[in-house]
Order: C-alpha cells, then sequence, then structure tokens
C-alpha cells in the first residue's frame, strides 16, 4: 500500500499510556515520520519524581521510551518545566487561593501540550503533533476546525480540549478518536508494547497523593488563609473551617459539622474566609455564566444558540440556551437544572458531536449571580 502521507512529519506527545503508543504505532503505519517526545513537567527531579506515576513523571519516560524502542522510531525527552509551572501550577494555586476550583488539565492541554510542545515542534520541521486523547478533528463547511466526540462516550476527552486554538488544531492528529478503549489495548497487545495493560492515571499529574490543600500549602506558603469560619447565608456562625483551599462547591464529606443533617457548601468567600453552608437544593441551578470564552465551532455566538452543555469532566451534559452578554461573557440557561456550577471549573458547549466552545465558570448558584 502507497504510504500517503510519506514525508509529513508527526511529533507525538507520549505519556508512557497505552493511548499514545496506539497513536504512534497507528500514525507510522499510515506513513508518518514519526518522532516520540515525553515532555519533563516535574519540578522535583529527585524521589518524587520517580515516585509520580502521572502522565509526565519519570516512570512515563521510562515507559514511553520503551515503546520507542519497540515500534523503532526516535525518542526524545523535552524540558517544559518553566511553561508548565507558569500556566499549570501556578495557576491551579492562585485559582484556590481565590476559593475556585481549576481543572488544570485544560490549561496543560492548552498551553503545555499544545501552545508549547507545537511552537517547539515546528521549530524542528514537523507537521503535526499528535496525542492519544479520545477525541476527533474535524473541518466544518464554515472552514473552522473542531473537536469532534470520539465513537465511545464513556471515554470522550473533549471537554477537556475545549480552548485549543485554529492554529493548534489544523497542526493536530488524534488517532485513537475513532477506536474504542479495548480495540487500542488490543492493537497494542497485537504488537507487543509493554504497556498494553497499563491501567489509566487518574489523578492530577503534580498532585499524586490527592493532597491539593497539602499542595498549595507548600507553594504558596504565607499567603494560604488558615482557620475560618463556616457560616449560613444569614452569616450565622456554624463551626470552624481548615482553609477555603480544602473545599470546592459542592462538597458534603470532611466538613466535620454537627447539623443532625447533610449539609453542602455552596459558597466560598475568599475575602472574608468564609465558607458558605446550605442544603442539597442551594446547589442547583438553571443560569450559570463563564468568562474566558474560546469559541472552536464558530468565529463568535451573534445570536443566542440552543446547545448541550457540560459544566465538569463527568458531568453528562443538559440542554440549554447559551446568550452573549455585553461584556463578552456567556449566559447559559438550562432547561433542566444543573448540581454545583462551581467557579474556576469549565463549561463546554456542544453543537450536535462538535464543541462549540466553552469558558470558565464565574458564577453557578442563584445567590451568585
Amino acid at each position: 500500500m502507497e504510504e500517503i502521507h510519506s514525508g509529513k512529519k508527526v511529533v507525538v506527545g507520549m505519556s508512557g499510556g497505552v493511548d499514545s503508543s496506539v497513536a504512534a504505532y497507528l500514525l507510522k503505519e499510515q506513513g508518518y515520520d514519526v518522532i516520540g517526545v515525553t515532555m519533563q513537567i516535574w519540578q522535583d527531579g529527585g524521589e518524587a519524581a520517580r515516585e509520580n506515576r502521572g502522565c509526565c513523571g519519570l516512570s512515563a519516560v521510562e515507559d514511553a521510551r520503551r515503546v520507542a524502542q519497540t515500534l523503532e522510531i526516535p525518542y526524545y525527552v523535552m524540558n517544559f518545566r518553566q511553561e508548565f509551572k507558569r500556566h499549570v501550577i501556578d495557576y491551579f494555586v492562585e485559582e484556590y487561593l481565590q476559593g475556585r476550583t481549576p481543572n488544570p488539565c485544560i490549561a496543560c492541554n492548552r498551553y503545555v501540550k499544545w501552545e508549547a510542545l507545537l511552537r517547539r515542534s515546528l521549530a524542528i520541521g514537523a507537521d503535526y503533533i499528535a496525542t492519544g486523547h479520545y477525541a476527533r478533528i474535524a473541518r466544518l463547511p464554515n472552514g473552522r476546525f473542531s473537536i469532534r466526540r470520539c465513537v465511545n462516550d464513556r471515554k470522550d476527552q473533549t471537554y477537556a480540549l475545549y480552548n485549543l486554538t485554529q492554529e493548534q488544531l489544523s497542526h493536530t492528529l488524534m488517532p485513537v478518536g475513532e477506536y474504542e478503549k479495548e480495540e487500542v489495548r488490543r492493537i497494542a497487545e497485537g504488537i507487543g508494547l509493554p504497556v498494553a495493560r497499563k491501567a489509566d492515571s487518574q489523578e492530577i499529574c503534580f498532585v499524586p497523593d490527592d493532597d491539593y490543600a497539602g499542595f498549595i500549602d507548600r507553594e504558596a506558603g504565607d499567603r494560604v488563609p488558615g482557620e475560618g469560619n463556616f457560616v449560613d447565608e444569614n452569616g450565622r456562625v456554624l463551626g470552624r473551617h481548615k482553609g477555603i483551599t480544602h473545599y470546592t462547591i459542592g462538597q458534603r464529606r470532611g466538613l466535620e459539622l454537627p447539623m443532625g443533617e447533610r449539609v453542602y457548601v455552596t459558597r466560598i468567600r475568599p475575602d472574608t474566609n468564609e465558607v458558605i453552608i446550605g442544603q442539597n437544593e442551594d446547589i442547583f441551578t438553571k443560569e450559570v455564566i463563564c468568562d474566558r470564552v474560546s469559541y472552536m465551532a464558530i468565529e463568535d455566538l451573534e445570536k443566542p444558540m440552543c446547545v448541550r452543555a457540560k459544566i465538569r469532566y463527568n458531568h453528562k451534559g443538559e440542554y440549554c440556551r447559551i446568550e452573549k452578554l455585553p461584556d463578552g461573557r456567556i449566559r447559559a440557561l438550562f432547561e433542566q437544572p444543573v448540581r454545583a456550577a462551581t467557579p474556576g471549573q469549565s463549561m463546554c458547549f456542544y453543537d450536535g458531536e462538535y464543541v462549540l466552545g466553552g469558558g470558565i465558570i464565574v458564577s453557578g448558584t442563584p445567590r451568585q449571580i
């Protein structure tokens, strides 16, 4: 079979997992000149990096190098520590200090895995970068690129990619978006990849123990607000909290409040160091506002549209009407109430299977708007 992509060079971001490994294999089979790259982002070069089991720790480097040897492709480790520190770790810490709950993977995708890696890859003569994300890239009739949902709704990763730019999408390949996860594992087994049955990484790569508050304490030091008051909506003090960085909207566990009933975090006030407590119904809303809007399938939102929106990665999505406010923010009016629309998280809009765009949630309960 003629290699229709012969001569086209692609840098594959290899995390040491099965998805990016199979992506490299598929692209090589399609005739691309494939180069494997793992992004070195971990800030500590010592034992902490070795113990990190996320997508870019030392164990990932070791696994990715073995896969590259099996596939007989060149492999390199590129240092992106500075970019990762600025765009992901610092962002993560600042958001929590402001009482918000960020999604660092979305920031990493936009500014490190795409912006920084793509810039460096193009500089060495590559035509594309590629990843093992479960998503597909499509060119729409209006000429714009968009991310399309993958064939497996359960594994779909389009939510975390809504803010990629048109330039980035035009130089990106996502070959595993056409496959089910088990198909990917079978391909890996069939060609003898050592990571064929490697478990998926679940935690945030730079917080492998899931102790977000402890990580923020170490990074921000004296800037971390200490203990404060749990209060209700009327300002009545209910107890003491451990610090606002320990909490997020909708949280019930770990509050340690003797209320005699289930209560939830409904708001966080960093200016007064207070965590607001309420009932389950207090964290449902039909209206959510987001800023820092990125458009993908369209250039701009010129008139209101009916779309499906996700307010967190594992949210199944709900239908809503979106409209652009005079200040450029987007208001979403949902048909059904959504639970715990959390400031700092992203809201992603879909037009059918395609990502329309998205933004960062700034308000999400009736009393916040």
